[in-house]
């Protein structure tokens, strides 16, 4: 169980993250961390999921765009 993000338009697309396989890890670097499902030797890039972005809607996008662009899920 992971602590709820503040936005809820960042909320949704991280749960549409986690249900692709992808993982949330919280109390990291800004709000939290986005990682791929792939092993160990196979990780993507990372995502910050920042707490208090300037345009959420546009964070929330750019979440998808990443998960939409990974190549292991």
């Amino acid at each position: 169980m992971r602590a709820r993000h503040p936005n809820k338009e960042i909320e949704a697309a991280l749960r549409d993250a986690e249900g692709q396989g992808f993982t949330v890890l919280t109390g990291r670097a800004h709000w939290g961390i986005l990682r791929c499902p792939g092993g160990p030797d196979e990780h993507c890039q990372s995502r910050s999921i920042s707490g208090t972005p300037r345009n959420p809607s546009t964070h929330a996008r750019q979440i998808r765009r990443f998960v939409t662009k990974c190549p292991h899920k």
